[in-house]
């Protein structure tokens, strides 16, 4: 009787410890992400599952506002996950378009960082009109000056993104990681998994 007593005790004592570390890594280190809409297409699409860095930026401690530090900051180009502005109850994935102290344009679709045109291979335009300044913030907007400790964040779905162009720049203490990888990618109306995109990288 003791024994069958000491082998559910080692039972329940590694699933204590399995929780207990799933839970440390996914506030510290790792966590998943699945895309709920086509604002990152054709990066990311509906239905792509990915993992997110939590540690390169440094990850905060939960229930808190405090960052442990990281192994650098986040770059221009970097796919990052957030908490929404608005809304931080909801996360969001964007890419990094300029850091504090930089300058964004956007000039008829083109974007701009300290005057100079970035070259987007990743970014697309599925509306070939274009909405002049004044009208809507989508395809002419700034300059803006991004503040020290915040980015600016764009969809490479560029029009039809919500992103820094609507609600401002993102303050670092909403982050929570780098997208990394695909680890999973579901076509819904095929019903039918997208092989190809597995264990890709996010670039």
């Amino acid at each position: 009787m003791s024994r069958s007593r000491s082998v559910v005790r080692e039972y329940l004592e590694a699933a204590l410890w399995a929780l207990v570390l799933t839970a440390f890594l996914r506030a510290f280190v790792i966590q998943a992400f699945r895309i709920p809409s086509e604002s990152m297409k054709d990066t990311l699409l509906v239905g792509d599952f990915l993992f997110v860095n939590k540690f390169e930026y440094g990850p905060k401690i939960p229930f808190t506002h405090t960052r442990l530090p990281g192994l650098h900051p986040p770059h221009r180009g970097d796919v990052i996950v957030f908490q929404f502005p608005q809304d931080p109850s909801k996360d969001f994935i964007k890419r990094c378009i300029a850091t504090g102290g930089q300058t964004v344009e956007v000039k008829n679709k083109t974007v701009y960082v300290n005057g100079q045109a970035l070259r987007e291979p990743y970014a697309i335009h599925s509306d070939p009109t274009t909405r002049p300044a004044g009208f809507d913030p989508r395809d002419n907007f700034g300059p803006v000056t991004v503040p020290p400790g915040q980015l600016f964040m764009m969809g490479d779905n560029r029009d039809n993104s919500n992103d820094s162009r609507y609600w401002g720049t993102l303050p670092m203490d909403l982050i929570k990681g780098r997208a990394m990888f695909l680890y999973w990618s579901w076509d819904a109306e095929r019903g039918w998994p997208r092989w190809n995109r597995l264990f890709q990288l996010i670039r």
